[in-house]
């Protein structure tokens, strides 16, 4: 309660402050509190208030849901996030009361990775740069450490360099007629830190560690103060940023430079106004006020709204932190629509994360862009200032390859969740297809009831459910036809009439002897074949190639040949499809386009880049079997097909 104070705001974000841990550490209920402080209160109470423990299988779990709920409650009313804020500030002030070095550790990470980047995103640099630093010591104390002792040897062997830079910028300010207040600092540690291990470099190899503040009186004076500091001392060429006529997503305004002062030291000196500077350490909490009758509680935070979208489609725990991370992150450039609109995106951002960014279904039908008037690849980096126009086709849809390339977490939620349902849509039809087949292998004609009975049975949720298991090996046949017909006859049943094809006939066996095709290489008319006798007298009749006829004598191999008019028989393929998004769809896609029916599909080896299928397939001849697989071997998605 009193950071907020310190923040100046209103008395219901303070009460709220101060009542958060009511309800889990006392026997208050929410009821007692609405009662005794009003609605508002109560509501923002039950958005801060410690989330319970959630039984989870991993440590990623338990942080994606408790941000989960985190982000939905501050999405309606902001004041969540800054109360939350505070109280995190707080828990870290007093981190060396727990006794836990693991626990100590979890929070001074989640608050590193979390808490200040969303302090950062809503301009509370003092609060951002309080919690890094406690984070810091606590991750890093070696390194913390190191630098706090050269920054102190620095102080002493210069003195009290800070203030005299800082009055000579004031000084040389007042002789060309701007007032102006000058303030100086040390970075702070972990900002030093983040740079040496950024640029690969020591301390004594950082040039610019110390940094002043410019407080004029208007925005021009920002600017003629820039000239004037820019005619005094040389200008580091490539440090120069205007955050006032393009400010940060987060409101930040400022005019950024550095320079080379007379003592040959690099300083970065910050230009801006008052009202900018209020904004700058105190953020969203800068405008705390009721304004045209209308309270900034009411406020919407875009990029809230951005990280609530990807809630509801991230497909993990790991995939939520990674979205909420990316979105959280500062570094960013601008660029612009052809009707001149800003959008802010992260640095290493492409045409299509733009694209993502204007609107989801823009990013969806993307094929194209112009970059200043120029086609580039959908990979090309954008840069600030860069004119971005986005070519569609409503043909188009999200394609996985871009998520080699994007660089936001809305970008590549939008193609990932596209992916998903695509790949379960391509699932649920080749299970529907192996259904479909069994069913018009058996003789009986299945009630209505039968398969909401096997759902029941299966304890699936629905037919789209019990295609997924089915194509992906998870109820064998023999289970799903139990499931269907239980005890595989009864009453609830009615024979049909069995298509009837036409029969394979083979020459030069005599008359009524029985055979049947081998199932080592699966003969097919076309084929030459010859028949081995077996001890019961049967003949199997086998492909001249088959490895298995070296397990007889040539005088026991009986020369065959297909009969007039045989027709239709099973051949097994072994199929390699790439590992792209589509490519068991486009394999069902070619046998069915060349009328071979699966009669059984199996996955029997899978890597990073590749899945080997056995699939045996019911086809009328050797010529058929042949367009089969070329028209499988010219599919891109296919890295090779082969008879086996």
């Amino acid at each position: 309660a009193g950071i907020l104070t310190d923040l100046k705001l209103d008395d219901e974000t303070i009460v709220t402050g101060i009542l958060h841990d009511t309800i889990e550490d006392t026997v208050a209920t929410p009821e007692e509190v609405e009662k005794l402080f009003g609605a508002n209160v109560a509501r923002l109470v039950d958005g801060v208030t410690k989330l319970s423990k959630i039984e989870a299988q991993s440590e990623n779990e338990r942080a994606a849901e408790n941000l989960r709920k985190f982000l939905l409650a501050l999405s309606d009313d902001i004041r969540v996030l800054l109360v939350k804020l505070a109280d995190r500030l707080h828990n870290m002030r007093t981190l060396h009361h727990i006794g836990s070095e693991d626990k100590r550790r979890r929070i001074a990470r989640e608050t590193m990775d979390i808490y200040a980047p969303l302090a950062e995103r809503i301009g509370m640099y003092e609060i951002m740069n309080e919690m890094q630093t406690l984070a810091f010591r606590e991750l890093e104390p070696d390194a913390y450490a190191s630098i706090t002792r050269r920054l102190q040897q620095l102080h002493a062997e210069g003195g009290d360099i800070v203030s005299r830079i800082g009055l000579g910028l004031r000084l040389h300010l007042a002789d060309n007629g701007l007032e102006a207040e000058v303030t100086g600092r040390e970075k702070h540690p972990y900002s030093i830190w983040k740079k040496m291990a950024e640029r690969h470099i020591s301390f004594e190899q950082l040039s610019d560690v110390m940094a002043f503040r410019v407080i004029v009186n208007g925005a021009e004076d920002c600017y003629r103060a820039l000239g004037h500091i820019h005619r005094r001392w040389p200008m580091v060429p490539g440090r120069f940023k205007d955050f006032i006529s393009t400010p940060k997503r987060n409101g930040y305004r400022s005019v950024h430079t550095s320079v080379i002062h007379d003592t040959k030291m690099r300083i970065e000196v910050q230009i801006r106004t008052r009202e900018m500077h209020a904004q700058a350490e105190r953020g969203l909490a800068s405008h705390w006020a009721y304004k045209e009758g209308k309270p900034v509680a009411d406020i919407k935070v875009p990029w809230i709204d951005d990280l609530v979208e990807i809630l509801d489609h991230a497909d993990s725990p790991e995939e939520l932190l990674e979205h909420t991370r990316m979105a959280m992150y500062q570094d960013r450039i601008f660029a612009f629509t052809p009707k001149g609109e800003l959008i802010q995106l992260p640095k290493g951002a492409t045409p299509i994360d733009l694209a993502y960014a204007v609107h989801t279904r823009l990013g969806d039908q993307t094929v194209g862009a112009k970059v200043n008037s120029r086609v580039v690849p959908l990979r090309t980096l954008l840069e600030n200032g860069d004119q971005v126009e986005i070519l569609t086709s409503e043909a188009q849809h999200p394609q996985p390859s871009w998520l080699r390339f994007v660089a936001t977490g809305k970008a590549r939620s939008a193609v990932r969740r596209f992916v998903r349902h695509k790949e379960r849509d391509e699932t649920v039809e080749l299970g529907r297809k192996i259904y479909d087949e069994i069913g018009a292998r058996l003789p009986v004609t299945l009630p209505k009831e039968a398969l909401p009975r096997a759902l029941k049975k299966l304890k699936l949720e629905d037919e789209e459910a019990l295609m997924v298991a089915i194509a992906r090996k998870r109820i064998g046949d023999e289970a799903l036809m139990e499931a269907l017909m239980p005890g595989s006859t009864g009453g609830d049943v009615t024979p049909r009439p069995v298509a009837q094809r036409q029969a394979i006939s083979i020459k030069g066996l005599t008359a009524g002897v029985a055979f049947h095709l081998a199932s080592c290489c699966h003969p097919i008319p076309g084929d030459r074949i010859v028949g081995l006798r077996r001890e019961d007298e049967e003949i199997e009749v086998h492909a001249i190639g088959c490895e298995q006829l070296a397990s007889g004598i040539d005088a026991d191999w009986l020369d065959l040949a297909w009969g007039d008019g045989s027709d239709g028989a099973t051949a097994r393929l072994c199929i390699i499809l790439r590992d792209v998004a589509g490519a068991l769809g486009v394999m069902a896609g070619v046998l069915g386009g060349k009328g071979a029916n699966i009669i059984n599909l199996q996955q029997v080896h899978r890597d990073g880049s590749f899945h080997t299928f056995h699939v045996d397939v019911e086809v009328h001849d050797l010529a058929h079997l042949h367009a089969i697989i070329a028209a499988l071997r010219d599919a891109d998605q296919v890295s090779s097909a082969e008879r086996i």
